[in-house]
């Protein structure tokens, strides 16, 4: 797995909050998959007690036997050992609304140069019930995940991550091509790399701020990289991706 993920640690978060654009990422092998969306994690992976709720959109040959983008949700309780799966493949999600199908495909997309198109994802923690709902775009509920699900994000979570992950099965011995993003890097800007913006978490108190102190971090930069910013209408915002295989990222 690489990732270019912006994360805030270190308190304790009641749900997470982005607009992100949506391409049709190039990916190299049905064993691999592109993704791009928000986790809410608490645990470890040392103690295997990892819980972590994610939503966003991915492109997963193998999952959907095609390449579009696809809306998806996914949660594990133990590190991604036993439990957990994508989308209504197990028993776990909740979804309460017919209208939006989840592991749809997403339409219309990105293109270079030209129109952006984003969604808006926002998960938060009914105070009441203490399930984990997931919202899309402006009022549809989609679902929820019960609390009874996870052990360490009862409560809350301790950190909220968003950006793109990538699967690297380095065929033939070289690094994939699998695209993260767009397939560009962070430095071409609006219209040819992806981005997520208005990047928010929901305090102890229901109330959705800023996610200050975004920490950024590319653990391959060569291969995909993230940069980001903050202001004006996009508030807390990054762009990042990349093309993976490179004269670069051999």
């Amino acid at each position: 797995m690489q990732h270019a993920v912006g994360y805030t640690s270190g308190g304790q978060f009641y749900g997470a909050k982005a607009r992100l654009n949506v391409w049709p990422a190039r990916v190299a092998s049905p064993a691999e998959f592109s993704v791009s969306q928000i986790w809410l994690i608490s645990g470890s992976f040392g103690n295997v007690d990892l819980n972590t709720i994610e939503a966003g959109w991915q492109v997963s040959p193998e999952l959907y036997g095609d390449s579009k983008p696809r809306f998806f949700t996914y949660w594990t309780n133990d590190a991604y050992q036993e439990t957990g799966c994508y989308n209504l493949h197990c028993s776990g999600f909740v979804q309460t609304n017919a209208r939006i199908a989840i592991g749809a495909a997403i339409s219309p997309v990105s293109s270079t140069a030209g129109r952006q198109f984003d969604i808006t994802l926002l998960i938060w923690k009914d105070p009441k019930q203490g399930h984990w709902w997931l919202q899309l775009g402006s009022g549809a509920l989609v679902g929820y995940w019960p609390s009874f699900l996870f052990s360490r994000l009862g409560a809350s979570a301790d950190t909220a991550q968003f950006g793109g992950e990538v699967v690297n099965t380095r065929p033939s011995g070289s690094h994939t091509p699998t695209q993260m993003g767009s397939g560009r890097f962070p430095g071409e800007g609006y219209g040819r790399a992806a981005y997520f913006r208005n990047v928010q978490v929901v305090d102890w108190d229901n109330n959705l701020i800023p996610a200050a102190g975004l920490r950024l971090l590319a653990d391959h930069p060569s291969c995909y990289d993230i940069a980001g910013g903050q202001g004006g209408d996009w508030g807390n915002y990054f762009y990042y991706g990349g093309p993976g295989r490179s004269s670069r990222c051999p």
